[in-house]
């Protein structure tokens, strides 16, 4: 099952995807169906013609990890970590499939990083592996585009992650018996202007989707609609030589295999 939110006139709205159409599920998005508001089919929507809002509009958490690809991590000269890199993303960074990335006027640095991202269906915390499997509702598409010069001002990265309408996530959220189950393996892949920058799969992630559900529960309650992005692979403008950055006017695409395709314009702020 694939599931979006997109935005009609004023206001938001769920929608299942049924092969080129998005049926009106009633609700006003995918963290509404999450936390278990009745839903009934209502008015389809062409899927080339809508426009899709950030998936989850307002989650409670997002959790994002660093380093969790051998040769990102590699790239940025770092050693394999022990334990999942994490840090926080506020709602206010997120942004529709389509929707304009805005690049700070502060920053100098402004880079690329896809990522897998898991989408939390059911209230869990301190899950074993059969609970965490059990939580995971299902997957969507993420970019945690970053202004590098604030990332690195500090050994904190929040700084360099959370500047307003800068993080695009969806279009859909995709269930995992639609990908391969709970830990898929699929390609993965980020363009500019055409150019492909990461390649990779997210099967060669460090830490797996079940394996951070369990870690992030351990420490703090997972509920309905919150996300959890697993990582970026190498290929990041920063550790390019030399550096390459997104400066304004760029288009940068941002795919997953079987899940979906973001794809946003630079903007000025």
């Amino acid at each position: 099952m694939k599931l979006a939110t997109i935005r009609v006139d004023d206001r938001t709205t769920a929608v299942r995807r049924e092969g080129e159409v998005l049926v009106d599920l009633g609700v006003p998005d995918v963290g509404a169906v999450l936390a278990g508001a009745p839903v009934a089919d209502g008015k389809e929507y062409a899927v080339a013609e809508v426009e899709f809002a950030p998936l989850v509009p307002r989650p409670g958490k997002v959790v994002c990890v660093g380093l969790n690809y051998r040769n990102h991590i590699q790239e940025m000269g770092r050693d394999l970590p022990e334990y999942p890199t994490l840090f926080a993303k506020f709602a206010d960074t997120l942004i529709g499939a389509r929707d304009d990335i805005v690049r700070p006027a502060e920053t100098e640095q402004f880079d690329w990083e896809a990522e897998l991202t898991v989408v939390i269906g059911k209230e869990v915390r301190r899950a074993d592996e059969a609970a965490a499997i059990e939580a995971i509702a299902g997957f969507t598409v993420l970019n945690d585009i970053t202004c590098r010069d604030w990332q690195f001002r500090t050994r904190e990265w929040l700084q360099g992650k959370n500047w307003d309408s800068t993080t695009p996530v969806g279009p859909y959220l995709v269930t995992p018996d639609e990908v391969g189950g709970p830990r898929p393996a699929l390609d993965i892949r980020c363009l500019v202007d055409d150019q492909v920058m990461q390649k990779d799969t997210t099967g060669d992630l460090l830490f797996d989707p079940v394996e951070l559900l369990r870690y992030v529960s351990t420490m703090v309650r997972l509920n309905p609609g919150d996300l959890i992005a697993t990582g970026t692979p190498g290929g990041v403008g920063n550790a390019r030589k030399p550096p390459v950055f997104l400066r304004g006017g760029e288009t940068v695409v941002t795919e997953i295999e079987g899940i979906g395709r973001l794809e946003n314009r630079v903007v000025a702020g």
